[in-house]
């Protein structure tokens, strides 16, 4: 069927994008991870060029634009090809459209990054609207489960996206101990400065705006409130962690579907892998190779809970088991299959 072999072709176009999106997502760390955020102090060039001028990290951050202005095009196809075929059955439309608003706000976020010199709220915002355009690129590549015997499990279904509000909450954390270069204010794990409560300023930790003309890079904080920012990253850790294990597992021995049982692994095996690179940053003084893997952890993450979200969600039409509705669609397709 015609619209099908579209759709299917839009699934494509929305998984180059995811990857690309991935990519987008771990060079945007190497950029803040090599201090390379003010690399190309002007924007969208470089110096008032479209090529890198400027050193190494010009070049850093370039490469990084490059990317994102790919994805920018992708995405504006996947826009302009919903527009066309909105008329067939399963193509998406809101999310598309959604995705598209967002990519935007990532252009105007991606500006201000540089304009407000790395204000940490304006890079934070940055690294949540680039992990959210992976999950709805991820989640528009996926074709939707044809079932829904698992799928309409109410409990289930909030149970990840309480895990799922959890996730991005704790990436935020992330994002903010990263942006205020609290990430080597503890040097030892499970302790702190070797201790258990180390000495903290929870006052100044976490004040959101701090008003213009400031300078981030290197951070602006002093110990004590780094210390409170890369401790309750630790617990946010700890608490989002256990919930999303959970979920993974919960979602593994309770599914019916195959698919959705090996979401519920592939969930677990991402957030087991995340903390273990928590774990081996802290315990080799935060190496550039382990905590850029650590920020690809993070997509690793969005793509697990958005492929274990996507097949909890049953597919447009598609009536669940024992409702009316398909107790009527069985004797049409019986009667197709043994009139062969």
């Amino acid at each position: 069927m015609e619209s099908q072999r579209r759709l299917n072709w839009f699934r494509r176009l929305a998984l180059a994008g995811a990857l690309l999106a991935a990519a987008v997502v771990v060079l945007g760390a190497w950029v803040r991870l090599t201090d390379a955020g003010l690399g190309c102090p002007d924007w969208p060039g470089c110096y008032g060029h479209i090529y890198p001028n400027g050193g190494g990290k010009a070049l850093h951050e370039m490469i990084h634009r490059y990317f994102a202005g790919t994805l920018v095009v992708v995405i504006s196809i996947l826009l302009l090809w919903t527009a066309r075929c909105r008329k067939d059955p399963g193509q998406p439309i809101i999310a598309v459209a959604l995705l598209f608003v967002i990519v935007c706000l990532q252009a105007v976020l991606g500006a201000l990054t540089v304009t407000l010199l790395l204000k940490p709220l304006i890079v934070t915002a940055h690294l949540l609207g680039g992990l959210t355009t992976l999950g709805l690129l991820w989640w528009l590549s996926l074709t939707p489960p044809t079932t829904a015997a698992a799928e309409r499990d109410t409990a289930l279904q909030k149970f990840a996206l309480a895990g799922l509000a959890l996730l991005m909450l704790q990436i935020a954390l992330g994002g903010w101990t990263s942006t205020n270069y609290a990430a080597a204010a503890c040097p030892d794990f499970p302790t702190c400065q070797r201790a258990w409560w180390p000495r903290m300023d929870y006052r100044d930790a976490f004040v959101l705006w701090r008003g213009l003309d400031i300078d981030y890079e290197g951070g602006v904080l002093a110990n004590p409130a780094r210390v409170a920012i890369h401790v309750t990253h630790r617990l946010g850790a700890l608490l989002a962690g256990s919930v999303l294990i959970g979920l993974g597992i919960f979602t593994a021995v309770r599914a019916r579907e195959r698919r959705l049982a090996r979401a519920g692994r592939l969930l677990t095996l991402a957030v087991v892998i995340q903390i273990a690179l928590g774990v081996a940053m802290v315990h080799w003084g935060v190496p550039l190779s382990l905590a850029t893997l650590h920020n690809a952890g993070d997509a690793f993450l969005v793509i697990s809970i958005a492929t274990l979200l996507r097949a909890l969600r049953p597919a447009l039409g598609v009536p669940a088991p024992g409702s009316p509705a398909a107790a009527i669609s069985v004797v049409p397709l019986h009667r197709a299959d043994t009139s062969r």
